[in-house]
């Protein structure tokens, strides 16, 4: 995400990583660890007894903060002096239209930075597994990416576009395994919903995890099936992983782009291998994820 935001790389791929690079992630991985039992208590509370958790927290957001201000500050400099790049991120053509302030942008951006780590290595990791274990899935996939580059070689996006099963296995994975179990909202007036009636501001919850797995929704609801998202008795509205409306994940094109991509070049060149096919146990930290990683091999095709 970094290169998308900045057009430049935070360099944590590298043999040798930058330290700066290193606390962000180790920042990222405490902030979303502290998150879930702070929701529960109240922050009043937890600043008059100097909570070591609320410490933790907030020390971790100024790690982000201030990590994600040095970006900006090196994006906003070049803008300034007029300096040019292959690729400026997301951040530069933000500045260049004018239409938000600063404020706003940096905002905006911090939050994509910091949202963008964990939320997207998860499902990758699971969609990585059930591939593992699903051998035939993969092999469709690693079809459809061949033709794919047969028709588009050049176009990106006419490329990305022509992988219905690709998206449809993003989509599995995150009717499976959502990175956040539930999606909320408070409705701003009064509502019926299936004869119950909700009074404005209340909290509304909709659980993403059983919603996913039941069977009144989904045929075989347990069963790995990409090709079930290309079924036009499939609705999009039973895939809420990123929310909807107005208030949905505001990461969302750059998540799904990421991961296509990524599947993409490691289905192509990758056959991969699990010698554990057990369903994975899950754990909830704020966030979805393996109570273990499973174990994957990796063999060039």
């Amino acid at each position: 995400s970094g290169y998308v935001l900045y057009g430049q790389r935070l360099g944590l791929l590298e043999e040798h990583p930058n330290e700066d690079s290193l606390r962000f992630i180790r920042a990222v991985e405490t902030m979303i660890k502290t998150t879930l039992p702070l929701v529960y208590l109240p922050h009043q509370l937890l600043r008059l007894t100097d909570s070591a958790l609320w410490t933790q927290h907030m020390e971790a957001w100024d790690v982000i903060f201030q990590q994600a201000d040095r970006c900006i500050q090196n994006i906003y400099q070049e803008f300034c002096l007029g300096q040019e790049r292959g690729y400026s991120g997301i951040m530069a053509e933000l500045l260049l239209q004018g239409e938000l302030p600063l404020d706003s942008i940096t905002a905006n951006v911090t939050e994509l930075m910091a949202g963008g780590v964990d939320t997207t290595a998860m499902p990758l990791l699971f969609t990585l597994f059930e591939l593992a274990r699903n051998p035939s899935v993969q092999q469709e996939l690693r079809a459809e990416i061949k033709r794919a580059e047969g028709q588009c070689p050049k176009d990106m996006n006419q490329l990305l576009n022509s992988m219905p099963l690709l998206k449809g296995a993003i989509k599995e994975t995150l009717r499976l395994y959502p990175v956040g179990i539930t999606v909320q909202r408070y409705p701003m007036k009064d509502i019926v919903l299936q004869n119950y009636h909700i009074p404005a501001g209340t909290l509304v919850q909709v659980g993403l995890y059983p919603m996913g797995r039941s069977s009144e929704l989904f045929q075989n609801p347990l069963r790995y099936d990409p090709t079930r998202w290309m079924r036009r008795d499939e609705t999009n509205f039973k895939a809420l992983a990123f929310g909807f409306g107005s208030r949905q994940c505001i990461g969302r094109r750059i998540a799904e782009t990421e991961m296509m991509l990524f599947l993409m070049h490691m289905i192509k060149n990758f056959q991969i291998n699990t010698v554990c096919k057990d369903d994975i146990k899950t754990v909830f930290r704020f966030i979805l994820m393996p109570e273990k990683p499973p174990l994957l091999t990796f063999r060039p095709v």
